[in-house]
């Protein structure tokens, strides 16, 4: 009878529900860190790292459905990572789709990161074969298990984004991926509708940060309820979040750095210190609304200490800029906070006036900039003195791998009265070669950066680039927009209308983003080699409407060059009267305002 009694209940447990377990309890149960892949191997604990804890339980929390961390390196994002996905392999089986920056790297996260946990630890090695199996139906980048799958996908790759639904969505290093995913958008947002069909989903997004204004993970963190983790000091007892400004160290010596208490000034030991991380607990500082953000920095990296970041804080601030940025982005897991000298896209935006009925006489040029997906292009009329009135910012949508798109733009500029277009060849160089060929007016350019370099290069420089060019080159204008940018930016401080001044016009196209796009960049002082130097960098990801009318001005002046060597008085001929040819003169051609829209 009691054999018959405990086979029913046997049997009866199959269908009951898993045991409710969080994600940290099961990894510290079941995960194994593998001796390739840590340098602690062997069963898992968050002893030292007691953060850990609160994240990987947040996604356990039916009210969270999104899940932020910003952080430095260091502090064990890919094992929290890992912890994700054997948690729902084993206790709580689901579709789910990992997201790294390239397809390369999504491989080498399957094969270095991945299958050495599934290789080590019991309860997920039964559940996916081998992908060098070929009756498992497994590759490296995806793979089946009871009751779900999991596809390990690039940024970079559309059709690995859009394949199939998943109710969990792991993204990391969002900041290293793409502005776009081919020609389908950004990349995030792409993954994201992966999980739009379920009411359990769970989406994790992990970076380091870096440039403000301009990071992803930053920006998902500040529409979270931000949390940080406060520790207690082992002296006054007081809880506190770990910054930078709480390291100090004898002058000259970094390596003697420790953390002092932000309340009563005593100096940490380093044993002190990791004692209270492992004391520490999560506090958020903006309202609870689904989406439960995490920040941490190296100070709580129980793999680091204060005196090797102080170090390496000293190597980077006397190196150069760009590594103490790196430092910055890395070490503290805080966004580069870019100061320099930019235009405000408020005040560009509030200058816009009614243009009158019709506008001066002047040659209209037209800036075009190559995207993958779409062919952007700003047309200015140029009266007096470089007098700009820009009539119109065309965004034409198309393949531009393909000639269709090309001459679409070409209808739309010809119909917008440009007289000479400047296309950047920097992308899809050989399409704008022939797209160039096929129409006269049409210049093709090739944007190089460099403060020395002028925006339109010496002629006689270019005769002799031309002579020692490889045959059959394309030999495109080449254009300094460096020193573009910087003209352009020193005529939007024109407050005066007049020669230079840059009017715009009270149209659907030229609005806020149009703005914000063309006060993209600012003009930095940077450390190079032990010297200053200066360079333009772009603190939001789209900078295309400055890209434009940097295009459009050189083209006027191409233009111009043009039309002076055309009306250049011809050579006299010895054996002829001395009767010199009098210079044609250029008349610009008088247009209207067009009005355009943006698409």
């Amino acid at each position: 009878m009691s054999i018959i009694t405990n086979t029913v209940i046997e049997a009866h447990a199959v269908f009951l529900p898993p045991p409710e377990l969080r994600i940290s309890e099961w990894a510290e149960t079941e995960m194994r860190l593998s001796a390739e892949d840590s340098s602690e191997p062997g069963l898992l604990s968050f002893d030292r790292a007691g953060f850990q804890r609160g994240i990987l339980d947040a996604l356990n929390n039916p009210e969270v459905q999104e899940v932020v961390i910003m952080s430095s390196a260091q502090v064990g994002k890919t094992t929290i990572l890992k912890a994700v996905i054997g948690y729902y392999i084993a206790h709580d089986p689901a579709p789910m789709l990992c997201v790294q920056p390239t397809v390369q790297m999504a491989e080498a996260f399957s094969k270095d990161r991945l299958a050495p946990m599934v290789r080590d630890t019991p309860c997920l090695s039964g559940k996916i074969a081998d992908f060098k199996s070929r009756t498992s139906g497994n590759t490296v980048l995806h793979k089946r298990f009871p009751g779900g799958h999991i596809t390990l996908a690039g940024s970079n790759s559309p059709a690995s984004l859009a394949s199939r639904p998943c109710r969990i969505i792991l993204l990391d290093e969002v900041d290293r991926y793409p502005e776009s995913a081919g020609s389908e958008g950004d990349p995030v947002n792409l993954a994201k509708k992966r999980a739009t069909t379920f009411w359990n989903r769970k989406i994790l997004q992990t970076s380091t940060p870096t440039v403000a204004g301009v990071s992803r993970i930053e920006q998902s963190y500040e529409a979270s309820d931000k949390r940080r983790f406060y520790v207690p000091c082992a002296h006054c007892g007081e809880k506190q979040v770990l910054n930078w400004d709480a390291v100090k160290w004898p002058e000259g010596q970094p390596q003697k750095a420790h953390l002092h208490c932000k309340h009563c000034g005593a100096e940490w030991s380093e044993r002190e210190r990791l004692a209270a991380i492992s004391d520490g607990e999560w506090r958020g500082e903006s309202e609870f609304n689904g989406v439960a953000g995490f920040h941490l920095s190296e100070l709580y990296s129980p793999w680091s200490t204060p005196a090797r970041m102080a170090i390496a804080y000293v190597e980077a601030r006397e190196s150069s800029t760009e590594q103490f940025k790196t430092w910055v982005n890395t070490a503290l897991g805080e966004t580069w906070e870019e100061e320099g000298d930019g235009v405000s896209d408020l005040a560009l935006s509030s200058r816009a006036e009614q243009y009158p009925e019709t506008l001066p006489a002047g040659v209209i040029t037209a800036g075009v900039d190559i995207q993958k997906n779409r062919i952007e292009a700003t047309v200015v009329l140029w009266a007096e003195g470089e007098e700009a009135w820009p009539i119109d910012h065309l965004i034409i949508p198309g393949d531009t791998a393909r000639p269709e798109v090309y001459e679409l733009a070409a209808e739309e500029l010809r119909a917008a009265g440009v007289d000479f277009a400047a296309v950047d060849s920097g992308y899809q160089a050989t399409m704008v070669y022939e797209f160039a060929a096929r129409h006269g007016w049409i210049l093709q350019i090739k944007g190089v950066s460099g403060m020395d370099r002028p925006l339109i290069q010496d002629i006689r420089k270019r005769r002799q680039r031309m002579r020692s060019r490889n045959r059959g080159g394309t030999d495109p204008e080449i254009i300094g927009v460096d020193q573009g940018k910087a003209l352009i930016h020193s005529r939007l401080r024109l407050e005066k209308p007049g020669p230079g001044y840059i009017h715009f016009p009270v149209d659907q196209a030229f609005d806020d983003e149009y703005f914000a796009q063309l006060a993209a960049e600012i003009m930095v002082k940077k450390k190079r080699g032990g010297r200053q130097v200066l360079e333009w960098v772009q603190v939001r990801s789209r900078n295309e409407a400055l890209d434009c009318m940097v295009y459009a001005l050189a083209a006027y002046r191409l233009a111009q060059r043009k039309q002076a060597k055309k009306t250049k008085p011809k050579k006299q001929v010895m054996s002829q009267p001395e009767k010199q040819e009098k210079p044609k003169s250029f008349i610009p051609k008088t247009s209207n305002f067009i009005r355009g829209s943006r698409r």
